[in-house]
C-alpha cells in the first residue's frame, strides 16, 4: 500500500483539492476540523458508504505523537511549567511545554527540530547535535497531541522548543499556514511566535510572506559581538551587525514590537555595561 497523507500537515483547502472527485469529498471539511481538534479520523461516523470510508483510509489518516512522561517544573516566579516529552513514529524523542502566563492563560512551546546544529552553550538540546527537522505534520501532531491527549488548550504557540525554526523554515512556514487556518485551530497570526537564534536566510524568507501580524522573537543573551560568540556560534557566522540589519529589513510596519530574549548569566553579561550594549543593539529595531 502506498503510504498516506497526513492531514495534519495540510491546510483545509489543500485537502478539499486533493479529494476532488474521490468519493465522499463532501465530508472533507468535517474530518479536518475534526482531525484538528480532536485528533480523530473516523470517515464511518460521516454517513460515508463503505466504499467511500476505503478510499479516504487508503489515502489519508492522521497519526498523532505518542505521550512517553509529563514532567512539571516550578519556575522562579513559583508558576508551574509542565513538559511534555512526545515520541515520533521512528523512535525520537521532541518536546512540548505548557506555559503559564497569568490569568489562567498559557503559551504551548512546540518543537521544529529533533536537537539542533547551532550548539549554544547554555541549551541542553544543543549537546545533542541535529538529528533531523521535522515535519509539517510533526510539528502539528504535537499540538493536537497534547490537546487530545492531555486536555492542554491551544490559544497561544511559540516555536522555543527544540531546534532553530528558521533552519526547519519550510515545514515551520507550512504548520503556521495549518495553525491559521479557519477551519481547524484558527489561531490568528498575533497568537503565534517565532524565536530564533538569528538566521537572517530564514528571517529574509520569512518577510516575503508578508505576515504583518506574526510575532517575532530574538534570542540575543549578549550585546557584544566578544561575549555572544561565547555563547553562541552563530555569531560567528552572523554577527550583531548582520542580525540587527536583518531584523531592521524585517519589520512589516511601523507599530511592529519585536521580542527579545535574554537569559541572565551572573557574572557574565549582567554587569551596566551589557545593560548599555543591549539598548544600543535595540535601538533602530523600534524606529
Amino acid at each position: 500500500m502506498a503510504a498516506r497523507t497526513s492531514i495534519l500537515g495540510m491546510t483545509s483547502d489543500a485537502l478539499a483539492r486533493d479529494v476532488a472527485g474521490m468519493p465522499g469529498r463532501g465530508a472533507a471539511r468535517n474530518l479536518y476540523r475534526r482531525a484538528m481538534r480532536e485528533g480523530t479520523f473516523s470517515p464511518e461516523d460521516e454517513g460515508l458508504g463503505e466504499a467511500a470510508c476505503t478510499a479516504w483510509r487508503m489515502r489519508f489518516d492522521v497519526p498523532l505523537l505518542k505521550v512517553t512522561r509529563t514532567v512539571d517544573e516550578v519556575g522562579h516566579d513559583g508558576r508551574p511549567t509542565t513538559k511534555a516529552v512526545l515520541r515520533t513514529e521512528d523512535g525520537f524523542e521532541v518536546e512540548a511545554v505548557r506555559i503559564p502566563m497569568g490569568r489562567d492563560r498559557t503559551t504551548l512551546c512546540v518543537s521544529s527540530q529533533v536537537g539542533c546544529r547551532l550548539a549554544c552553550a547554555f541549551c541542553e538540546t544543543g549537546k545533542m547535535g541535529l538529528v533531523r527537522s521535522l515535519r509539517p505534520e510533526e510539528i502539528v501532531a504535537q499540538v493536537v497531541t497534547v490537546h487530545a491527549q492531555l486536555g492542554w488548550p491551544v490559544r497561544k504557540l511559540v516555536f522555543m522548543g527544540m531546534g532553530e525554526p528558521l533552519d526547519n523554515a519550510e515545514a515551520v512556514i507550512q504548520a503556521l499556514r495549518v495553525f491559521n487556518d479557519p477551519r481547524g485551530f484558527s489561531l490568528s497570526q498575533s497568537n503565534l511566535t517565532i524565536c530564533t537564534a538569528g538566521h537572517v536566510e530564514g528571517l529574509a524568507k520569512l518577510a516575503s510572506l508578508g505576515w504583518g501580524r506574526l510575532n517575532l522573537s530574538v534570542s540575543l543573551n549578549a550585546a557584544t559581538d566578544a561575549k555572544r560568540d561565547k555563547l553562541m556560534p552563530i555569531n560567528r557566522r552572523v554577527p550583531l551587525a548582520a542580525l540587527q540589519d536583518a531584523l531592521i529589513r524585517y519589520r512589516p510596519s511601523d507599530r511592529f514590537i519585536f521580542a527579545v530574549n535574554y537569559c541572565l548569566m551572573p557574572g557574565f553579561n549582567d554587569a551596566p555595561e551589557d545593560l548599555e550594549a543591549v539598548a544600543r543593539f535595540c535601538a533602530p529595531l523600534g524606529r
